[in-house]
C-alpha cells in the first residue's frame, strides 16, 4: 500500500489560476457535470445553482429555491458562461474542456471558446434535479469557514484511516 493511501488527508489541487469567490462561490467537476452556485447579478440574496453535463452539454439553471432562471431559455444564460470561465480559472481550460468532452480547434481554450462550441450544439435544457445536493455541499463547505483554525480532528471526518500507528 503505498503512503498516500494510508494517509488520511486528500490531495488538493492548486487552482491554475487566483479567482474572486464573489460571482461564483462554488464550482465543481463532479457527478458528469460541470456544476455550481453562482450569484445572481441584480439580487445580492438569490443565488443560482447551474450545471452543464458532460458530452450531451444539457445545461440547467435555477434558483436555490427551484425556481426556473429566466436567461436560460433554450440556450446558456449568464449564470452558465460565468460557471464556465470560472471553472476554467479554478481547473483549467484543458481540463474543463476534458472532463465535458468538449472537442477544441488548435489554439488557446477559454471559457468563452469552451461555452461557443458547446453552445453551437444546440444543447437541451435538463432538469434541475441536481440543484439541490450541490447548493447542500456549498452550504456545507461554507460551514467549514466557520470554523476555528485547529488542528484537531474534525468529528464527521473520522472515518478516515490514521496515517501511522500509534505505539
Amino acid at each position: 500500500m503505498s503512503d498516500w493511501e494510508r494517509s488520511s488527508t486528500a490531495r488538493v489541487t492548486v487552482p491554475a489560476r487566483p479567482r474572486k469567490l464573489a460571482k461564483v462561490p462554488f464550482v465543481e467537476l463532479a457527478d458528469g457535470r460541470l456544476q455550481g452556485v453562482v450569484s445572481s447579478g441584480s439580487d445580492i440574496e438569490r443565488v443560482y445553482v447551474s450545471s452543464v453535463a458532460a458530452g450531451t452539454y444539457a445545461f440547467a439553471c435555477s434558483t436555490n429555491n427551484n425556481r426556473p432562471c429566466g436567461g436560460a431559455r433554450g440556450m446558456f444564460c449568464n449564470h452558465i458562461r460565468a460557471l464556465i470561465n470560472e471553472a476554467v480559472l479554478q481547473y483549467g481550460a484543458e481540463r474543463v474542456a476534458r472532463y465535458l468532452r468538449v472537442e477544441l480547434a488548435d489554439g488557446e481554450p477559454s471559457g468563452q471558446t469552451i461555452a461557443h462550441v458547446m453552445d453551437h450544439t444546440r444543447p437541451a435544457q435538463g432538469d434541475t434535479k441536481a440543484a439541490a445536493p450541490v447548493f447542500s455541499r456549498f452550504l456545507r463547505h461554507l460551514a467549514y469557514l466557520e470554523l476555528a483554525p485547529t488542528t484537531a480532528p474534525l468529528p464527521e471526518m473520522q472515518w478516515f484511516p490514521p496515517t501511522r500507528a500509534v505505539a
